[in-house]
């Protein structure tokens, strides 16, 4: 397994995502990215606090086609939706793409590449960055909120906002509205 680290994001370059596969040998090949805050800015994102993902590429080369499958572990740390506590957030994904070649690039198929013929190499940052960001769920809830062991100022506020109506209280009103309607 070829172990790649990430560089300075002051050299903004996707250098190192680049795999040139021609002089692969057919079989399977593995990669492994360590990708942090500094690789998601390449791409002008920064939604998260902080990132420490291990995205492992495994490259099966085949006569005519490739199949790319990511598998991406690690955390982001996000701010919680409900009381923008920030907490670590375990993430697991895979991706999986077939690379085939044809006249013209097109990635239009989200599952099917296709590079035109004479390519010599692949750039698969835009996969490793797909793999994380879609990893994360569109609604982060700190999970003390939803066991109800986190302590914070927002819940306890919200808590003094909610209704204060007791559930005897709602079945009444549910039962005179039926009465009503009979």
């Amino acid at each position: 397994m070829r172990k790649v680290q990430q560089t300075e994001v002051s050299m903004k370059t996707f250098k190192e995502y680049l795999i040139p596969f021609v002089g692969l040998k057919q079989g399977i090949h593995q990669f492994e990215y360590q990708v942090g805050n500094d690789f998601l800015s390449l791409f002008e994102f920064e939604e998260y606090n902080s990132t420490a993902v291990t995205v492992t590429l495994e490259f099966n080369k085949k006569s005519t086609f490739f199949e790319l499958n990511f598998k991406a572990t690690g955390k982001v740390n996000v701010d919680c939706d409900v009381t923008t506590e920030p907490f670590d957030l375990p993430i697991s994904n895979e991706l999986f793409v077939v690379v085939k070649f044809g006249n013209e690039f097109n990635d239009e198929n989200e599952e099917i590449l296709v590079i035109p013929h004479g390519s010599y190499e692949i750039n698969v940052s835009q996969y490793i960055y797909e793999c994380i960001v879609l990893a994360v769920p569109s609604k982060r809830v700190h999970p003390g909120v939803e066991d109800g062991t986190l302590e914070s100022d927002i819940l306890e506020h919200l808590e003094t906002l909610a209704p204060k109506e007791t559930k005897e209280k709602v079945k009444t009103k549910r039962i005179l509205i039926l009465d009503g309607i009979n």
